[in-house]
């Protein structure tokens, strides 16, 4: 199948244009820089929120993987996030209606589903805000025919570039490095999936899941806290310290006037504190059942990030 790969550059699209291309499909790499990145397959420079270039890039493809979004806790001008996050999904099924494709499998979060306890979806900061609105988006394209998949990821974690949707790994070298100051709610639940793993699950989405379906792609569900026990436990240093969610919500404060002051994006905002209030695991068993699914133990990939990242013995 020729499958066309919106942010396909990113750190999970470049994982899942990979696995297309190992079973035998033929990748259309989407992105604003996608002849700069040497990935397999048709490069294609274009920018999610043109609906008239992804239109064109879906001419003569068989699927489309929607991966590309806005991953980010702070943005100057919050509208950009509602531009890629709602309206590139938007354009993709728009893309996918004018091209005839027949799948869609759009790649959404976890944090588009509502934390443990709870019954609503949170909207604490704009990317969770638009991540939410976005799969609202999905499910009415779905409900009026569209051949869609949602798919949630958990964080998903492995080798490749440290981006921001390479959260475990950023954390791992900016401990190391001793620009992590500590962990908000260590104590609370978050589930890794193996980036490998979710690659081949959208692949396999693409080749057999039914239109309409929705599958969870989570990993261990352990506290915050326990990927760095288990970095210790392998010779790569302590744990972080606890910060207070008090202490956490004054620094959020702090560090948004200086980003409002400065246009240098937070590390921390009040809103994101808010998501760390919460537990957020998630159910692979569907996709494990219906998608051949595999989840990676977690001690496995910690090391094998680890030796990616030249941490521990």
């Amino acid at each position: 199948m020729r499958v066309l790969v919106t942010g396909g550059t990113g750190y999970l699209g470049q994982a899942i244009v990979r696995a297309l291309t190992a079973r035998g499909h033929e990748p259309v790499v989407f992105a604003r820089h996608a002849s700069r990145a040497g990935l397999p397959g048709r490069a294609v420079n274009g920018d999610v929120r043109d609906r008239a270039a992804l239109i064109e890039a879906a001419r003569g493809c068989d699927a489309l993987c929607h991966t590309a979004a806005l991953v980010s806790v702070w943005r100057r001008d919050a509208s950009e996030f509602d531009a890629v996050n709602v309206g590139g999904l938007e354009h993709a099924v728009a893309a996918a209606e004018a091209a005839g494709l027949v799948k869609v499998v759009y790649t959404s979060s976890f944090l588009a589903r509502p934390p443990l306890g709870r019954t609503a979806p949170l909207r604490a900061n704009d990317y969770q805000r638009t991540k939410v609105l976005a799969d609202e988006l999905a499910k009415r394209a779905r409900d009026a025919g569209a051949p869609i998949v949602r798919m949630y990821p958990g964080v998903v974690y492995g080798p490749g570039t440290m981006t921001e949707g390479n959260l475990l790994g950023r954390m791992f070298q900016d401990h190391r490095a001793g620009r992590l100051p500590g962990l908000i709610g260590p104590e609370h639940v978050w589930s890794y999936a193996w980036i490998d793993d979710v690659a081949d699950a959208h692949v396999t989405a693409v080749e057999r899941a039914k239109p309409g379906s929705d599958y969870e792609l989570g990993g261990a569900n352990v506290p915050q806290q326990r990927p760095f026990e288990i970095v210790r436990e392998l010779g790569g240093g302590d744990v972080p310290r606890r910060i207070p969610f008090a202490v956490a919500a004054v620094a959020g404060t702090v560090e948004e006037w200086w980003a409002r002051l400065t246009g240098h994006a937070p590390r921390l905002t009040r809103s994101t504190v808010e998501i760390f209030r919460h537990d957020w695991p998630v159910d692979a068993a569907a996709a494990i059942r219906d998608l051949n699914y595999r989840v990676m133990p977690l001690v496995e990939g910690i090391q094998r990030l680890l030796a990616e990242l030249g941490i521990g013995h």
